[in-house]
């Protein structure tokens, strides 16, 4: 029986096992549903994969795997947990570190530590394929804002969520339109400088927190707006805050706890 060490922590409710890859057994996405599940195994949203960096300016590389043992390309609340696990390992003990993803290379700025709790600024890069969609969704017309920041995100605005939201997104999800799925986020706008969301991540269904869910409807409410600039995101874990400047960069700040350390018998 293997003995696999993990730490868990949560972003605002969105929680991630943090481990280290030479601990894993071979088939990793069997093991993502075991160790993920909440009532045989530890519990997760996911768990993020720490190696070292395929590419030579990346300090480290982070894979994400989602509780269907599925690979997200990203998870802003994921990779922060990572990062945070390296800091609290003393690992790494730079104000900067630059992690590998499949999206790309990320920039982590720590911001602060107050005991368990770590603050970061990420930087996420440019979004990309952003353009407006008609789609059939439970019979109905519905206009959706698409966007890739990292991971590909459906934007639906409105003004209440006292609508089938979670059966909505689960139907968007899973659309002919997007061969490897999409995550769906519910915005409705609160004032000009602060957002409420609801969200539907893909391989995970309902979360209360996500980095790149918060992202993709700052960036989306900015772009509607024909502004730049800073962005409150309201989830039901916390508030994210957002940006997206004239060099079309997007950042997150955010903050993830370490909930607790342990050893899971594989």
């Amino acid at each position: 029986m293997k003995q696999i060490s993990f730490c868990k922590f949560q972003g605002f409710g969105n929680d991630y096992l943090v481990l280290e890859n030479a601990d894993l057994p071979v088939d990793v996405e069997e093991f993502a549903k075991r160790i993920c599940d909440r009532h045989f195994g530890v519990g997760a949203d996911g768990i993020s994969v720490l190696e070292p960096p395929s590419i030579s300016k990346a300090n480290y590389k982070c894979r994400i795997f989602n509780p269907d043992g599925s690979q997200a390309t990203f998870s802003g609340n994921g990779t922060r947990a990572a990062v945070a696990y390296l800091y609290f390992k003393n690992y790494w003990q730079q104000p900067t570190l630059l992690l590998e993803t499949l999206s790309g290379i990320k920039s982590f700025q720590i911001l602060k530590q107050e005991g368990k709790t770590f603050w970061f600024k990420t930087i996420l890069g440019k979004p990309s394929q952003m353009q407006k969609l008609n789609l059939d969704i439970l019979g109905q017309p519905l206009k959706v804002n698409f966007i890739d920041v990292g991971n590909p995100v459906c934007v639906i605005f409105s003004e209440r969520f006292d609508i089938p939201w979670k059966k909505i997104g689960e139907q968007i999800e899973y659309h002919p339109m997007f061969p490897s799925r999409t995550n769906v986020v519910f915005v409705k706008p609160v004032n000009e400088n602060e957002i409420e969301i609801r969200i539907w991540e893909r391989g995970v269904g309902e979360t209360s927190s996500s980095g790149t869910c918060s992202i993709a409807a700052a960036v989306s409410y900015l772009n509607n707006n024909n502004r730049r600039g800073e962005i409150a995101v309201k989830a039901v874990g916390g508030t994210t805050i957002a940006s997206w400047d004239d060099d079309d960069l997007m950042c997150i700040t955010g903050k993830v706890d370490l909930v607790f350390c342990g050893v899971f018998f594989d």
